[in-house]
């Protein structure tokens, strides 16, 4: 969720016009690059979610692969500021929650962020409680891989996230390119207000990208930032699994 509320000046028809086999294509590397269509529930989808505080949904997250089976990855400014409860509910459309709806019990933002609000750690962790017995990476069929380090650009990346003007995801395929030695940006258009935290994954099932950073993700619902994942964003990683301390 950007501070400012990014304009919404997408057109709808763009969103409507572009096809499931068109988003498939892209899934696979070879559909149009730079082009944002509502995202078709697939296993992919299945991991990318809302975040809901007092009954509306304000951020995205995603479900990363950890030992406990139980961490989504977003943008710190999504957690910080927000001490209610929290819930994140993967695969969220149209008003159903068709894999649960899980509670954040804990949080993990880096230094950087708490202790200055630094946009180059603007990355966060939160461990949701189990629901019925089970862990949120069974519900959801795993989650992706979090890795930090990779180049930016090496490969395009798909951008899954949850406008708050909309009940469904939106998807854009587009290569990164380098804003700084700490920030990356990617060309995608209807990335709203909502859409913080939303993950940039390769074509290897890999999070080398979270929706955040420079701007608090971007001044314009077109072009999007986030942090390049580096030393911080790893050691945050592998203290999240660990747990339990949480800031």
């Amino acid at each position: 969720m950007k501070r400012t509320p990014r304009p919404v000046l997408y057109a709808v028809t763009l969103l409507l016009a572009v096809t499931s086999a068109s988003e498939a294509a892209a899934d696979d590397g070879a559909g149009p690059l730079g082009v944002t269509a509502v995202a078709v529930a697939t296993p992919q989808t299945a991991r990318v979610g809302a975040l809901f505080a007092a009954g509306r949904h304000f951020c995205t997250a995603s479900v990363v692969d950890s030992p406990g089976r139980n961490l989504v990855v977003t943008a710190a400014h999504c957690l910080d500021g927000n001490s209610g409860s929290l819930v994140f509910v993967p695969g969220y459309r149209d008003g159903h929650a068709p894999f649960g709806a899980w509670r954040v019990r804990r949080r993990y933002l880096p230094g950087g962020w708490a202790e200055g609000e630094d946009e180059d750690s603007d990355v966060a962790f939160a461990a949701v409680a189990e629901r019925g017995g089970k862990e949120l990476e069974d519900a959801v069929g795993g989650g992706n891989r979090f890795a930090a380090g990779r180049g930016t650009g090496v490969t395009a990346v798909t951008v899954t996230g949850y406008p708050d003007s909309r009940e469904v995801p939106v998807r854009c395929t587009n290569r990164p390119t380098s804003h700084s030695r700490t920030q990356q940006r990617i060309a995608c258009p209807g990335f709203s207000g909502g859409t913080s935290g939303s993950p940039w994954v390769n074509g290897g099932g890999e999070v080398v990208g979270v929706l955040g950073g420079h701007e608090a993700g971007g001044a314009t619902a077109d072009v999007s930032y986030s942090v390049v994942l580096g030393a911080e964003a790893a050691s945050l990683y592998r203290s999240a699994t660990k747990g339990p301390a949480a800031n």
